[in-house]
């Protein structure tokens, strides 16, 4: 029911091509960068507050919408005002070029200088917008034109700023796309995690097999 759904808004947006025109990110999304880390001054004082730092397995994690279990959460204790995330933040990552919608898991932990808040206005729906900037197809080879001869990859906030966005849907159909789009990431989410099980089981039983010859 939902692929047909998509298929309906896809064909609607085929017929107004014509009426097709492109503005950029910035027209349509605010945006507010983290805190420096070179900035945070760690404090020796057992009553200063104590963050985690928000790391690119977060944001993968809250892009599938499975925690996993960490072993690698760097924190740290400070005085300092930084940055902080909130459960539905919508950010994007200037290490990785991927967005998500941070999860409760992930409340209050300090936004880093590399990654980008973005606050969508009133004509765009978040989770729409996370959908473009992950998905995307024309936006992906303006991002490949603009990393073209870079000997490091890295993402900027001005590149960010300047992706020509093509006519967006009516906000409804936004919406729906935007919510099928969450449901196949955690749907392919979930079979990637059987699977990897499956595949330990599987691992397991030769091991013993070849153990016992």
């Amino acid at each position: 029911a939902y692929q047909l759904m998509i298929w309906e808004i896809l064909c609607d947006l085929k017929k107004s091509q014509k009426e097709l025109f492109m503005e950029k990110l910035e027209k349509l999304v605010r945006f507010a960068s983290g805190s420096p880390q070179f900035r945070v001054v760690e404090s020796p004082d057992q009553q200063a507050p104590r963050y985690v730092w928000y790391a690119q397995h977060h944001l993968n994690a809250d892009l599938s919408g499975i925690e996993p279990v960490y072993t690698d959460i760097k924190t740290v204790a400070t005085w300092n005002k930084v940055c902080t995330l909130a459960a539905g933040d919508l950010v994007f990552s200037l290490i990785s070029g991927t967005a998500a919608i941070v999860s409760r898991h992930h409340e209050g932990y300090i936004q880093t200088q590399n990654y980008i808040k973005l606050i969508p206005g009133k004509q765009l729906d978040k989770q729409f917008l996370l959908y473009l900037l992950n998905e995307d197809k024309h936006i992906k080879r303006q991002w490949a034109a603009a990393l073209q001869g870079s000997s490091v990859l890295k993402y900027t906030l001005a590149q960010l700023k300047n992706l020509q966005i093509n006519t967006l849907p009516p906000l409804e159909k936004q919406k729906i796309i935007g919510q099928v789009y969450m449901m196949q990431l955690r749907l392919q989410a979930l079979k990637n995690r059987v699977a990897a099980q499956e595949t330990k089981i599987t691992l397991g039983l030769i091991e013993s097999v070849v153990n016992h010859e």
